[in-house]
């Protein structure tokens, strides 16, 4: 049986997780009251809809109540993260996992009941730790179960190779999430380095030497990758 989540609020944090969890075979529904933002994540997950999550009837419109587990990762705006919790509540969700940028926030939700509670920003000592002790390692994200998506440096050995070359998946365990590759644009009659993301990378894509992909797996498996293409 296939898991059914809903991801509410498609900034960095909740894109992130939207993707990692399509990835892993499950059915998303993503949300976020802007289009362009719903627009971006569309191709990546099975559903994409722009609605106000603080918006009862729209939330109970998507049949919301039937996924496994919402996970709300506003984090702009934690009255509507809060509104939306309650909504979330309201229709009896099992599971409701919500962001929590502080202390504050974290204590709020309790407060409310919330027992998951996401802190990405308390993960800041850690990811610089772990970028300092390991340069090829841009910022990571530490998932349940040992998981973890990271954002690396191309590693040398794999650079001009495709994807299908480097065996990702079958030789290291990985799965890629995207890739951002940076090209050269005129602005001002100035030459400027601009960032693309390439949402779905297909098994021919070639990866570049100033291209940084993004990852989901293992952390001993990321750690085995990037030791091995140094």
């Amino acid at each position: 049986m296939m898991n059914k989540f809903a991801v509410v609020g498609m900034g960095q944090f909740g894109i992130a997780i939207a993707q990692s969890l399509a990835s892993r075979g499950a059915e998303v529904l993503a949300i976020d009251n802007k289009t362009e933002r719903v627009e971006y994540i569309k191709d990546e997950v099975a559903h994409a809809v722009a609605l106000d999550a603080t918006d009862l009837k729209a939330l109970q419109a998507q049949n919301i109540q039937d996924v496994d587990a919402v996970i709300v990762a506003i984090g702009e705006d934690f009255e509507s993260l809060l509104m939306s919790t309650v909504q979330l509540m309201e229709l009896e969700i099992t599971r409701i996992i919500a962001r929590a940028a502080n202390a504050q926030q974290r204590m709020i939700l309790q407060k409310l009941g919330i027992k998951e509670i996401l802190s990405p920003e308390e993960e800041v000592g850690k990811n610089l730790a772990e970028t300092l002790l390991n340069p090829s390692i841009r910022s990571f994200l530490p998932l349940p179960d040992g998981y973890k998506i990271v954002e690396v440096n191309t590693p040398k050995r794999v650079t001009g190779r495709s994807i299908a070359d480097i065996g990702l998946r079958k030789k290291y365990n990985l799965n890629l999430i995207t890739i951002k590759r940076m090209f050269d644009e005129v602005q001002d009659g100035k030459k400027v380095k601009q960032e693309h993301i390439i949402g779905v990378p297909r098994a021919d894509t070639l990866l570049y030497e100033e291209d940084i992909i993004l990852l989901l797996g293992k952390a001993k498996d990321v750690e085995r990758f990037i030791q091995l293409n140094q």
